[in-house]
């Protein structure tokens, strides 16, 4: 993908061009924050279906996201990062088509049920396609100098189109049924899709496509780092309320709300660091920030204390992703780099998905403090790899 000036932007600021393309990220995980709260009570109440299945209609959409990024790290090397955020916003799109169907279809469960994963299904690979897609096109846009910059943004829109979806979600089920939130995904994906198709392609780099295996070889220690530093994020995701509920402390909302806040506002104020100092060093002292924010919570005797230990790792787990992805991409020739990033995020969707189901085998007897210790000491030793890839690979560069 080539990566000079384009034309086309028309002298616009750098942020500007950047926040143009990866609206279409807030646009498209907005549509999957809108079904966050709502989902799960129309599986259990409407249709009257148990929590594994519940579970199951959530979980789907995870597994789809992580089989399809292959297909779109070389879609978007192939094909065009537009073309393949296209096809993310047309698959979101048909799961909102989906979900309108299976409310409709309530009066038969098992039916509505099934309509219900096939959406969950398309909305997995929209989630690839759409994440990868508008990353590669905004760096295609904006050229790999501003690589971290993109990746930087297009969290931001990520993580506040969730916390924008989940409570709009709410609002809009309450007022209409679940049938709305399916309606109001395609009127989403519509509007996208209009923006996007407007907006100019990059041209797509010539070279040698290397097999997807020998790519994810080549980004595997990067990955391997962001997942032992993901496992952080991913405990205090799942399991603060019930570490406050074990304390008998109340204030487990406004501690998420910190740690969303330190996340997003060092995404913002601080992205540049990545380009100033390089990938390694950022990863290096994030890693060490968030490690010390775990240690925190594990030993926290207060809720102020705890919720410095949150605010703590959200600033520490907000770079890792941006600032170990710059380097993981340079692994691979610029034909390949789509290839990459996929192939680089599968890593944090099987750290997020184990961190459930080991983060309550620790805390199992009630006892969160351990949890956070253990997680305390993948972040350290996420550092600790980081060094040594440093050390191989990075001190010419940074």
């Amino acid at each position: 993908m080539k990566t000079e000036p384009q034309a086309q932007a028309g002298g616009l600021p750098l942020t500007l061009r950047i926040v143009q393309i990866v609206s279409f990220t807030f646009l498209a995980y907005l549509v999957i924050g809108l079904q966050l709260a709502v989902l799960p009570p129309f599986v259990h109440d409407d249709l009257g279906y148990g929590a594994v299945l519940a579970g199951l209609v959530i979980s789907t959409q995870y597994v789809a996201t992580l089989l399809s990024r292959g297909f779109a790290g070389r879609t978007a090397d192939t094909a065009g990062p537009k073309r393949t955020a296209l096809i993310g916003l047309l698959a979101c799109g048909a799961c909102g088509l989906l979900l309108a169907a299976a409310a409709l279809l309530h009066a038969w469960p098992a039916l509505s049920l099934a309509v219900m994963l096939v959406a969950r299904l398309a909305l997995g690979m929209g989630e690839s396609c759409v994440a990868t897609g508008c990353i590669m096109w905004g760096i295609g846009i904006v050229g790999n100098e501003h690589t971290a910059r993109v990746i930087s943004w297009n969290g931001v829109a990520t993580y506040g189109a969730l916390a924008v979806g989940a409570p709009l979600g709410v609002l809009l089920a309450r007022g209409g049924g679940f049938v709305i939130i399916g309606l109001a995904s395609v009127l989403l994906m519509v509007t996208a899709l209009v923006l996007a198709w407007r907006r100019p392609a990059v041209h797509v780099e010539a070279g040698e496509r290397l097999p997807m295996r020998h790519v994810f070889g080549r980004v595997a220690p990067y990955g391997t780092g962001l997942a032992l530093g993901a496992v952080g994020f991913g405990v205090i995701a799942t399991f603060i309320t019930l570490y406050y509920a074990s304390r008998g402390w109340a204030g487990a909302a406004p501690t998420l709300s910190v740690f969303g806040i330190c996340f997003v506002g060092v995404r913002l104020l601080l992205g540049w660091t990545i380009a100033a100092f390089g990938g390694y060093r950022v990863a290096l002292v994030s890693l060490l920030v968030e490690c010390a924010g775990l240690w925190v919570l594990a030993v926290a005797d207060h809720v102020a204390v705890a919720m410095l230990g949150a605010a703590l790792c959200g600033i520490g787990f907000s770079l890792v992703f941006p600032s170990l992805g710059v380097v993981a991409v340079e692994r691979v020739s610029a034909s390949n780099r789509g290839a990459a990033l996929a192939a680089y995020s599968v890593f944090i969707d099987v750290a997020l998905g184990l961190t459930g189901p080991l983060g309550g085998w620790i805390a199992s007897g009630g006892r969160y403090g351990p949890m956070f210790v253990v997680a305390a000491a993948l972040a350290l030793a996420s550092a600790l790899l980081t060094g040594g890839l440093y050390i191989s690979y990075g001190k010419s560069r940074g």
